[in-house]
């Protein structure tokens, strides 16, 4: 792996990511029920390449409560699902910004020199949380995977649409978190077609690692059910324009 650890440091941003984790912490604390299986499979050192389902706007933020050790993010600035309030909390934690629609170079780059650094990267595949099943990956996970031949921890994330509902009840939510075992390492030979062919062999692999720590009714596009399949198929598409895979392959 090669990247500039000089002008992507890992970790970084300690102090004011250090106040939001104890921010997040008590917010789960007041609103959720946490509960988290197989911590035992998260490498005690190392880069790690995490990915999970992104069923809900703050996602990342139940990420950041479950892991000890810093996680890096990709993501997109852009949440039109989530509240304008929070839209602050991407700036001030310090994403790598993903420019939806497009091949996002920086980003890629960061997440190469973070993990050159040992350092660890959290990375939603599905690229959005616009519904509550599963959807195909988009090639940047698979991308950074291949490229650096990191282990990809999958998470399965569940409950986190139930919190405000839960929350106007007057109850807490119960959230699961699911970590299982790391999968890879990946590679991505090749050029072309070729190589846009295995993005979507990794991605599915990534997917189908995230579908078996989720429920099985929220696995769409990767259900063994054939109806869930075909309900699936209307979130299955992307609602940004793209031209993002041809242009990951020339990276």
């Amino acid at each position: 792996m090669s990247g500039s650890g000089q002008a992507y440091p890992y970790p970084r941003r300690r102090m004011i990511r250090a106040v939001l984790k104890a921010g997040i912490a008590l917010a789960f604390k007041a609103i959720a029920r946490l509960e988290v299986s197989g911590r035992e499979h998260v490498p005690a050192s190392g880069p790690l390449l995490v990915i999970g389902n992104h069923f809900h706007f703050a996602d990342p933020a139940c990420l950041i409560h479950v892991f000890r050790t810093p996680l890096e993010f990709l993501g997109g600035f852009n949440m039109p699902n989530a509240p304008a309030v929070v839209h602050i909390f991407p700036a001030m934690y310090g994403i790598y910004a993903v420019r939806r629609g497009e091949a996002s170079r920086d980003a890629m780059r960061a997440a190469r020199a973070v993990l050159a650094q040992g350092g660890r990267i959290g990375i939603f595949p599905e690229a959005g949380s616009w519904a509550q099943v599963l959807r195909p990956a988009r090639p940047g996970a698979p991308f950074i995977a291949a490229e650096t031949g990191v282990p990809v921890l999958p998470v399965g994330i569940d409950g986190m649409n139930d919190i405000f509902p839960s929350l106007w009840r007057g109850k807490r939510a119960r959230v699961r978190v699911r970590i299982g075992p790391p999968i890879g390492p990946f590679e991505a030979p090749g050029r072309g077609r070729a190589r846009r062919d295995r993005f979507g062999e990794i991605g599915d692999q990534m997917m189908r690692a995230i579908a078996r720590l989720i429920p099985p009714e929220k696995h769409g596009v990767y259900s063994a059910d054939p109806g869930i399949r075909a309900a699936a198929q209307s979130a299955a598409a992307y609602p940004w324009d793209a031209a993002t895979e041809s242009e990951i392959t020339r990276m």
